[in-house]
């Protein structure tokens, strides 16, 4: 077992140090074992179309009308979607809009509501 942590990004136990770095061998990703923490909680953001930060329980306001396979009708730009979850993935957002049910959204077409 090595003395250093995993990678951060693919979570291999081949780390190795240099120049003060720490180093994976398996997917390239370099990192200061310093800032490690930070370099995780930066990862994990995920932003509205205006760039404000988003967490989960927060309300989110649709800012282009948004087709939905199998349902006659898109959801239109403006409907207020209220607590959500955020999740890894390409739809970051998971949500349950009236008239539709659960849903998964991208954070580029949603706005942090006031």
């Amino acid at each position: 077992m090595s003395e250093f942590p995993p990678c951060p990004k693919c979570k291999s136990e081949f780390v190795y140090p240099s120049d003060g770095l720490l180093i994976c061998p398996e997917c390239f990703y370099e990192w200061n074992p310093d800032e490690e923490v930070e370099a995780e909680e930066t990862g994990s953001k995920v932003l509205d179309a205006n760039g404000n930060e988003l967490k989960d329980g927060d309300t989110v306001v649709i800012i282009k009308d948004l087709p939905v396979k199998g349902a006659p009708k898109p959801v239109k730009a403006g409907t207020k979607v209220k607590n959500i979850r955020l999740t890894d993935g390409d739809h970051n957002i998971d949500c349950k809009i009236d008239g539709f049910g659960a849903m998964g959204l991208k954070s580029e077409f949603v706005r942090k509501a006031n």
